[in-house]
C-alpha cells in the first residue's frame, strides 16, 4: 500500500504543518510552547515533543471548531462529500459526544419520547438523562445460531410507532460490537413515514460503504443522523469521531449549539487533524486501501475454520430452519457481517471467551474484547500479515490441546466421551453433526448472560423516564438478587465490557431480566453501576412492584 505518488488533500493538516514550520514566537496557550518544554526530557520521552508541535489552539489561520469558517470548515465539507452526508461535524470526544448531541437535538423538552434499541451504549443513556427524555426500549432481534442480537425488527419498530405516535425519533446501534448487522433501509422508511429521524450509532462502522466487500453505510440506507468512531476501524487518533447528517429532520443549527455545549472549547488539534488526514488518505487511495486488510481477514477466517477447536461466527443461510428468500432480509437482524470483525469461540466449550482472550494476550495477540462465549478480533486496513500469522500460531497451539485420550471435558468438568452435545437451542446432537453446523453454539445456561443477549418478554417497553435528579437513598432498598422480579430498578447494571447496560434505573425487572441478573451473580461477572459489587443484592425502589406479566 503506497500513496507516494498521490497527493493527499487535507486542509487542516496542511495548516498545522505550516504553523509548525513557521516556528513563530508563541504568546498563547498551550503552555508547552510548541513542545519546547519536552526538549528537556530524555530521548525516550521526547516523542511528546513531536506531537506537541502541532498541538495548537484557535489562533489566526487555524479556525474554530465551534464556529468554523476556514480550514476546519473546509475539512468538514470534504468529509461530508466523501462519506455521503450533507453536513459533517468533527468530534474530539469520541462517538459519545455525537450520541449526546443527537439526543439533545431531537429531544428538546423534558418527557419527550425517544424509541431506543434495548442494548445501546451507556452514552445513549447519559444523553437521555441530560435531555430528561423518556425512553421506549425496543427488543433487538436474536441470531438463533450464535445467540447474539442486532437491531430491532421492522415489525417491532412499526408497532412502536403506532403505540407512540409522538416519538421524536428512533435510535439504533449498527453494527453491533461483533460486526453483525441487518438492513436499515426499512427502518428509515418507517421513521420517515412518521416524520421522525432515524439516528444510528455507527461507531464500529466508519468504514462501511467504502469498499464493495464491506456492508452498506447507514447514510446510504437513509439514516438522518449517523455517529462514527473514525479511530475504531479507520485511522483517526483515539477519541476522533464524526457526526454525519442528511435531510431536514434534524435541526443543524441546534445540533451545532449542542455540540459546543458538550465538547471542549479548546479542542485537540492533533485529533481534528487525524480526522482530516484519515479522510484524505481514504480519498487518495480509494477502495484499494482496504484490499490487503480484507485479504488477511479472509485468510484468518479460512485458517481458523480448518482448526478442530475453534469456530467463527458468521451468517447462516438457513436462518429460521429455511433458506432466506427475497424480502427476508427485512425479517432477520443478521444479514451482514463486517469482514474485519472475526468473532471466534471454542466449539468444545472448554475455554470461555474471557479465558481465550487471556491465552491470546499471553501469546502477544491482544483482542478487542471478549464475553463469556466469544472473542472479538478487530482487523483493519492497517492489519499486517505478520500479525495474522502470529495469531494463527497461537490458535494452532491451543488446537493441539483439544483432544486427550479421545475425550473432551467441558467448562463444568463433565466428560463428554458420549459423542453428544447440547446446542444453544437445547437439543442434543451428535458431535459430527454439530461440527458441520458451525452456528450451533454450545453454551451452558450459566454463560447465557452476554451483554448483547438481552431478551425481554415484551419487544416494546413502557416509557422509562431518565432524569438528572439523583436517586434518593431513602426511596430505595436493597433486595436479594433472587427477589428482583417485578421490582423497579433504582440503579444501573452494566456488564463490562463492552458497557451496554442490562438494566436501567426506573425500569421494571421482567422475569427474563431477573433470570439474567442471577446468572451474572453466579458467573462472577464484572459490572459497573451497582452499589453492591458482588451483585448479591440490587437497589430497587420501595413500594414499587408490578406484576410478573408486562
Amino acid at each position: 500500500m503506497s500513496n507516494q505518488n498521490k497527493y493527499i488533500k487535507a486542509p487542516l493538516v496542511e495548516a498545522l504543518v505550516n504553523y509548525a514550520e513557521r516556528k513563530d514566537a508563541s504568546f498563547h496557550v498551550p503552555g508547552h510552547k510548541n513542545g519546547r518544554v519536552y526538549q528537556r526530557l530524555t530521548e525516550t520521552y521526547q516523542i511528546f515533543g513531536s506531537i506537541a508541535g502541532i498541538d495548537a489552539t484557535e489562533i489566526s489561520g487555524l479556525d474554530d471548531l465551534h464556529h468554523p469558517e476556514g480550514v476546519i470548515a473546509e475539512a468538514e465539507e470534504k468529509a461530508a462529500r466523501f462519506f455521503g452526508a450533507e453536513a459533517t461535524y468533527f468530534l474530539v470526544a469520541g462517538s459519545t459526544a455525537g450520541n449526546l448531541a443527537l439526543i439533545l437535538s431531537v429531544c428538546t423538552s423534558p418527557g419527550d419520547v425517544l424509541l431506543v434499541q434495548r442494548n445501546v451504549h451507556k452514552s445513549v443513556i447519559h444523553g437521555l438523562m441530560l435531555a430528561g427524555a423518556n425512553a421506549v426500549f425496543l427488543g433487538p432481534q436474536a441470531d438463533t445460531a450464535s445467540g447474539l442480537v442486532t437491531i430491532p425488527s421492522v415489525e417491532t419498530v412499526r408497532e412502536a410507532l403506532r403505540r407512540y405516535p409522538g416519538a421524536k425519533g428512533l435510535l439504533v446501534t449498527h453494527p453491533n460490537y461483533y460486526g453483525m448487522g441487518g438492513s436499515l433501509a426499512p427502518l428509515a422508511g418507517l421513521c420517515h413515514c412518521s416524520g421522525i429521524p432515524l439516528l444510528v450509532d455507527e461507531a464500529h462502522g466508519a468504514h462501511f460503504g467504502l469498499h464493495p466487500a464491506l456492508p452498506r453505510s447507514a447514510l446510504s440506507e437513509g439514516a438522518d443522523g449517523v455517529v462514527q468512531s473514525t479511530h475504531k476501524m479507520l485511522s483517526g487518533l483515539t477519541m476522533s469521531a464524526m457526526l454525519h447528517v442528511q435531510g431536514g429532520r434534524i435541526d443543524r443549527k441546534l445540533l451545532r449549539q449542542r455540540l459546543a455545549m458538550i465538547q471542549s472549547s479548546s479542542p485537540s488539534y492533533p485529533i481534528m487533524a487525524s480526522l482530516d488526514l484519515s479522510r484524505g488518505l481514504l480519498e487518495a487511495e480509494g477502495p484499494s486501501i482496504f484490499e490487503e486488510g480484507l485479504q488477511y481477514a479472509g485468510k484468518l477466517r479460512q485458517e481458523i475454520m480448518r482448526l478442530r477447536r475453534f469456530g467463527v461466527v458468521d451468517i447462516q443461510p438457513a436462518a429460521g430452519s429455511r433458506d432466506l428468500v427475497e424480502g427476508d432480509e427485512y425479517l432477520y437482524g443478521y444479514t451482514t457481517q463486517d469482514p474485519f470483525k472475526v468473532v471466534i469461540y471454542d466449539k468444545y466449550n472448554q475455554i470461555s471467551g474471557y479465558k481465550l482472550q487471556e491465552r491470546l494476550e499471553q501469546a502477544g495477540c491482544i483482542p478487542e474484547m471478549s464475553d463469556s462465549r466469544y472473542v472479538v478480533l478487530a482487523l483493519s486496513l492497517g492489519t499486517s500479515l505478520q500479525d495474522v500469522e502470529r495469531l494463527l500460531t497461537a490458535l494452532a497451539d491451543m488446537d493441539e490441546e483439544v483432544i486427550t485420550e479421545g475425550q473432551l471435558t467441558n467448562s463444568e468438568g463433565v466428560c463428554e466421551a458420549s459423542n453428544k452435545y447440547v446446542t444453544s437451542s437445547g437439543s442434543e446432537v451428535n458431535r459430527d453433526h454439530r461440527d458441520n453446523s458451525p452456528g450451533e453454539a454450545v453454551i451452558p445456561d450459566h454463560q447465557k448472560f452476554s451483554t448483547w443477549n438481552i431478551y425481554s418478554a415484551s419487544a416494546i417497553s413502557t416509557e422509562v423516564p431518565f432524569r438528572m435528579t439523583p436517586v434518593r437513598e431513602e426511596e430505595t432498598e436493597k433486595v436479594s438478587i433472587y427477589h428482583t422480579e417485578g421490582r423497579v430498578a433504582a440503579e444501573m447494571v452494566i456488564p463490562y465490557p463492552p458497557g451496554i447496560p442490562l438494566l436501567y434505573p426506573g425500569e421494571w425487572i421482567t422475569p427474563d431480566i431477573a433470570g439474567l441478573l442471577t446468572k451474572l451473580y453466579h458467573a462472577g461477572a464484572k459490572c459497573q453501576g451497582t452499589a453492591d459489587s458482588t451483585m448479591s443484592t440490587l437497589r430497587v425502589y420501595k413500594n414499587q412492584k408490578v406484576g410478573a406479566k408486562q
